[in-house]
């Protein structure tokens, strides 16, 4: 999985640019900006924290790093799923912390040009969040949702996890 960030990985700011790893919860498919990703890791053996919120599934301790994760799915409020061999770990900075997400599974980075990306349309849905930040359109019509990584938490959860 890593594999997928290594040609980018020393590459700079500019570089990164217009540049989304694609990820997927059932049949949609969500991207995430490379610059907030750190790397992509097989799903760990996470250990529960008490009292945090069900998306919130607890910690991995990844080379020696304790790392929060989230199930995104469930911050979605999509309904739950068993993990399996393509269930990966997204590392990246959400809030300014160090935060894995976990999602059903990576498939490639998406470079989107930036005219083929709109603002989402506003929809009235009350308790939204705004997770999603815009939407990108590929040249085979395939929708690609661009989460605003600094919204999957706010600041109270942020606090929660990083204590």
């Amino acid at each position: 999985m890593t594999e997928l960030l290594n040609d980018i990985i020393d590459r700079d700011e500019d570089d990164m640019e217009g540049r989304y790893l694609a990820f997927q919860l059932d049949n949609e498919t969500f991207g995430i900006e490379i610059r907030n990703v750190t790397e992509i890791v097989g799903i760990q053996p996470i250990t529960e924290m008490p009292e945090m919120p069900d998306y919130v599934k607890g910690i991995i301790n990844l080379r020696g790093s304790i790392i929060p994760v989230i199930d995104v799915r469930l911050r979605f409020k999509k309904p739950p799923k068993d993990y399996n061999d393509r269930t990966c770990v997204i590392v990246t900075h959400c809030g300014g912390v160090l935060t894995g997400l976990i999602v059903d599974g990576v498939s490639e980075v998406l470079s989107i040009p930036f005219e083929h990306i709109t603002e989402k349309p506003e929809i009235s849905t009350k308790g939204c969040r705004g997770y999603i930040k815009n939407i990108g359109r590929m040249c085979n019509e395939q929708i690609v949702l661009l989460i605003d990584c600094e919204k999957l938490l706010n600041e109270e959860e942020i606090e929660i996890i990083s204590a």
